[in-house]
């Protein structure tokens, strides 16, 4: 385990897109995790509704969100619609939890996967708390054990991801379940961001809401599931007595959010069908297979991920440093993310994001940059 102490500054996503944007070549991003994919026709179709409405409906909404938003998600995550709020997108819903524990004065620690998404130890010391990062298992697995010999009094939250941002893991919901008896044991928040719900290849995927335990946050977003990073459409499903709290944060930070935004969203929600979700992770498990065939002709070792559209990759003797990535993107043309801005279990790695048709592509130039060294 280590303590994240170092103050969080420039995301190191930001650096390497500016890199990547500058350089003398074309380059492939596989840094961001914005989609390439068409929407659902049906969010489109919304957007046309919405803008051609009643000016009256371009004001002010509930600030916890639109209602026909919150019915909608109630009723798919089969949850009472007031423990909702609607939210800017996935990021501000994981604040608004992370706050909430941070608010309950039950400690001040928050326990994280290593490797893990670093928005969430920025989070963590942005509140002024502490960010203890407990290495995953080789498979990628949340490691139970560690995370119970980690908690104590003195931990506010303990945090996850999954379908998981880096590796690709889908946590097994008794694992989950295990790590909600931990946090309950000394008193803290099990808060979980379900951001890549839909983008589970194992078919084991569970909500954590399937627990219905008394101290558990469950955070997602549409901004991946209808491909609308920019919506900024996302949500936070919290325990009664914390609900209000959160209200009354999200509405003094934001008053509310983009209405036109969760309009299109709920009718998306109504009209879409699941043959969307399955046509795009059908896209994904192709560019998965191309791309890790390529890998295979690096010699790299790599992640399959289970879920999600991210693949850390490990080169021999070259590993996944700033600099590193900054060598690949003058020399082979393919931006990835430094293993070491997601912790240290992964240092050696660099990931990369699966949202671009020409993942094929980057993987053969990667293939034929590592045969010449």
């Amino acid at each position: 385990m280590t303590d994240a102490d170092d103050a969080y500054d420039e995301p190191l996503f930001y650096r390497v897109i500016q890199y990547a944007v500058h350089a003398d070549r074309d380059v492939v991003d596989m840094v961001s995790g914005n989609p390439d994919w068409e929407p659902p026709a049906a969010l489109r179709e919304g957007l046309q509704t919405y803008a051609d409405g009643d000016p009256r409906d371009f004001q002010y909404q509930a600030s916890e969100g639109l209602r026909a938003l919150r019915e909608a998600i109630a009723a798919r995550r089969n949850v009472d619609e007031s423990r909702l709020v609607v939210t800017n997108g996935a990021g501000e819903a994981n604040y608004l939890a992370m706050a909430e524990a941070m608010e309950r004065e039950a400690g001040s620690e928050f326990l994280l996967t290593d490797p893990v998404y670093p928005y969430y130890p920025g989070k963590a010391t942005m509140l002024g708390g502490e960010a203890t990062r407990v290495p995953v298992h080789e498979d990628g697995h949340v490691d139970v054990a560690g995370m119970r010999a980690a908690a104590s009094a003195d931990t506010a939250a303990i945090v996850l991801n999954t379908p998981n941002n880096p590796t690709g893991a889908v946590y097994d919901v008794d694992a989950v379940a295990e790590l909600a008896d931990v946090a309950a044991d000394v008193d803290a928040l099990l808060v979980v961001d379900e951001v890549y719900d839909h983008f589970d290849f194992s078919d084991r995927f569970e909500s954590a809401l399937t627990l219905d335990r008394d101290h558990v946050v469950v955070t997602s977003s549409f901004s991946k599931s209808m491909a609308i990073t920019g919506f900024r459409v996302g949500y936070a499903v919290f325990p009664e007595d914390l609900v209000e709290a959160a209200r009354t944060r999200h509405m003094l930070v934001n008053v509310t959010g983009s209405r036109p935004a969760q309009a299109a969203v709920a009718h998306a929600l109504r009209e879409t069908p699941p043959s969307y979700y399955e046509s795009v992770r059908d896209t994904l498990r192709e560019r998965i297979d191309a791309f890790t065939t390529a890998l295979d002709s690096a010699g790299a070792d790599y992640t399959t991920p289970e879920g999600a559209f991210y693949v850390l990759a490990r080169f021999e003797g070259f590993p996944g440093t700033m600099d590193n990535v900054e060598r690949l993107i003058d020399e082979a043309g393919v931006a990835g993310m430094p293993g070491e801005a997601f912790g240290d279990a992964y240092d050696d790695w660099i990931r990369f994001s699966l949202c671009t048709d020409r993942a094929g592509e980057a993987a053969d130039r990667l293939a034929a940059y590592f045969a010449d060294r």
